[in-house]
């Protein structure tokens, strides 16, 4: 089969060009086209195997149709010599717009009743594949550039997974991708690569215990907060979270909207802190020796004002007056109507978890404000890694009592908000929501003879420190900190019903809970 360049630029190395140097228009369009037949080959292929695909988040729709948005060859396939190929492609899926949903995601294209999400898909491409690669496959496309050729995830071939360190060691363009690292990063070369397999939205590749790649599935116009935080926090000095060492991201298709659309961000190259453990497997522990939590607790509380801190002082901050706060809680109020009608389990509750929403909105009409500024937005134990067997920085573990210094990541948000309203300026004390409820799930996986009281002193020890180290106790405001948790609660118990039933009782602990205090 002879080679078909698929964007300008695929068969020679990338040369920097700076970021407000857009590749020309006829270079983006030749990518986003494609050579012929490429879409029609892999439709069939696609339509099998995204759905089935852990961050695929349509499931449950069918897929209706496929636009291509861009398609780069990383590496030419040679099918004289069977080495492999690497296609990187930027598909939007196409399906019916659920009931109730209000925002569009991905390519912001929507079709009449139709949605699309925009997916990053890296494709390996072989005559035959070796029987470890047999997992990955994907199929044979009949007809087009890769007909004859064996398509496959190629996140699963360490060939591959290594040509992807190389690019980002060499920063520049191919195409329409982008590949950027950090003038003070150290990026060894042949670092094995093995890909983590632990269930998540995007995927992750390890590389020697050095560096970790993670690859953002579902993307968006927009540079994604899983990017710009932790390059914000670099550069204030914050110790608390792992600096960016290289990215790459993919310039949006001509046809954008605007003078200057945004990039795509595509994957972001960290440190690996090899040897952490995550605080959700630090509190079983502890909960299985039938251990104390709440050094560690207080710890992780310091930590998180520290960054919350840091991102006020290197990220635009507002003021939430009464217009902000009755809009933050009338979409409160809306999310629970939301979910009530899909769990019946919630209507009992209704009024008195509305009356919390209610008495967050009365503040604000009586004058009341709160600051706003970035935060995390999805924080939780499995977020919080500890590192290190000595104390420093006044850091105490858990899980045993072994000291050690946390640090926290993944700061993508929630993947299944926009990203516009991820990046919005928002109360930390929704942060401290999240990890409060963290808490709760600890105490009831971990079945603590006592759960309400294990997680009463371990959340009463993490705002004790948070308090500490930032001058303010998220309990001093009660209504703010109960509306923000009464919403992650229902969040919770509308997840758990329609993917862990088993685990609803969890959630719904807490809004009964939740309703007779403010009852």
């Amino acid at each position: 089969m002879p080679e078909a360049p698929l964007s300008r630029g695929a068969h020679h190395p990338p040369t920097a060009v700076p970021r407000d140097q857009p590749p020309p228009a006829a270079a983006r369009t030749a990518a986003a086209a494609g050579p012929p037949g490429l879409l029609t080959s892999l439709a069939p292929l696609l339509t099998e195997w995204l759905p089935r695909q852990r961050w695929f988040a349509g499931k449950g729709r069918p897929v209706s149709g496929f636009a291509l948005v861009s398609a780069t060859e990383l590496l030419p396939w040679r099918a004289s010599c069977g080495t492999p190929g690497l296609l990187h492609l930027l598909i939007r899926a196409e399906q019916p717009e659920p009931p109730g949903h209000r925002h569009g995601f991905g390519c912001g294209h929507r079709r009449g009743a139709a949605a699309s999400d925009c997916y990053q898909l890296l494709l390996g491409a072989r005559p035959t594949l070796p029987p470890p690669l047999a997992p990955a496959l994907i199929g044979r496309p009949s007809g087009g550039p890769l007909d004859g050729q064996t398509v496959y995830e190629a996140l699963a071939d360490p060939r591959l997974t290594t040509l992807l360190l190389e690019r980002l060691r060499m920063p520049g363009r191919l195409g329409p991708l982008r590949f950027v690292r950090e003038p003070s990063s150290a990026i060894p070369s042949a670092l094995a690569p093995r890909v983590m397999t632990a269930e998540q939205s995007n995927s992750s590749v390890v590389y020697g215990d050095t560096f970790i790649l993670k690859l953002f599935r579902r993307v968006s116009p927009g540079t994604n907060p899983d990017l710009e935080l932790p390059l914000a926090l670099a550069r204030t000095g914050c110790p608390r979270v792992p600096a960016p060492a290289a990215w790459f991201e993919a310039e949006p298709p001509a046809e954008a909207a605007g003078p200057r659309p945004e990039p795509f961000t595509l994957g972001v190259l960290q440190p690996f802190l090899a040897g952490s453990r995550d605080g959700w497997q630090l509190a079983l522990d502890a909960l299985a020796a039938d251990g104390d939590f709440t050094d560690a607790a207080r710890a992780l509380g310091h930590a998180t004002a520290e960054v919350h801190l840091a991102m006020a002082r290197a990220l635009p901050t507002s003021v939430l007056r009464r217009p902000q706060i009755e809009h933050l809680a009338a979409a409160m109020s809306e999310r629970l109507d939301s979910a009530a009608a899909a769990v019946p389990a919630l209507q009992p509750y209704r009024t008195a978890l509305h009356g919390a929403y209610e008495d967050l909105a009365a503040l604000g009409r009586a004058g009341r404000t709160w600051a706003a500024q970035r935060i995390h937005g999805d924080l939780h134990l499995g977020q919080a890694l500890l590192t290190g067997n000595g104390g420093d920085g006044g850091d105490s573990g858990g899980g045993g009592g072994a000291g050690g210094r946390w640090s926290l990541i993944d700061f993508e948000g929630e993947p299944s908000r926009p990203l516009a309203e991820r990046r919005r300026p928002q109360p930390p004390v929704r942060d401290i929501a999240g990890m409060l409820r963290s808490f709760d799930y600890a105490a009831a996986v971990g079945r603590h003879e006592q759960p309400q009281r294990w997680a009463g002193r371990t959340r009463a020890a993490y705002c004790a420190g948070y308090a500490e180290a930032s001058g303010t106790d998220p309990r001093a405001e009660p209504e703010l900190l109960r509306a923000h948790e009464t919403d992650k609660a229902v969040y919770e118990v509308l997840y758990e019903a329609r993917h862990r039933p088993d685990w609803l009782s969890v959630p719904m602990t807490a809004i009964h809970r939740l309703a007779a205090t403010r009852a």
